[in-house]
């Protein structure tokens, strides 16, 4: 599945949108490149998580990476969209809409029947992004820093 083409559109002033498959490596130079990811993980929670059937997508405008989603499976019926970025110069552009639908297709056609996302209350536009996207809260857990909380979401994708 190495840089298979999974989306290609203009986007803005003659520039092209392109998500591609793609490896650890690519989401480390993005994420890194991140203000909210503060305290970035190192590569070996990546190989951890992924050792379970996933997918990393990394969206380019023209050839430069400006974002990326990750997920893996948590079992044969749910997919779980663990990590995703855009650079923040990037945003607005509905890049993060594009790979939350390439995610979900990809997850379809792999007979997921479901998809969770955990988020944190201070990531307020990942938690508006997936309400947008039909995703349910489905549970809540507490922290001290309520800004920490995590939010549980959850979307049936039959």
């Amino acid at each position: 599945m190495s840089n298979s083409v999974f989306f290609k559109a203009p986007i803005s002033n003659s520039r092209i949108l392109t998500i591609k498959s793609g490896k650890i490596e690519e989401v480390i130079q993005v994420a890194n490149k991140i203000p909210e990811f503060n305290n970035p993980y190192p590569i070996e929670e990546y190989q951890k998580r992924l050792k379970v059937k996933y997918l990393i997508l990394i969206a380019f405008i023209d050839e430069e990476p400006v974002g990326f989603k990750i997920g893996y499976e948590i079992d044969s019926n749910c997919f779980y969209s663990w990590l995703g970025g855009i650079l923040p110069k990037f945003r607005k552009l509905k890049i993060a809409s594009e790979l939350i639908n390439v995610q979900e297709k990809w997850a379809k056609e792999n007979h997921y029947n479901r998809i969770e996302i955990k988020t944190r209350n201070c990531f307020k536009g990942m938690l508006l992004l997936s309400i947008k996207h039909d995703y349910k809260i489905i549970s809540v857990e507490s922290r001290k820093d309520i800004l920490q909380n995590r939010i549980i979401l959850s979307k049936e994708i039959q």
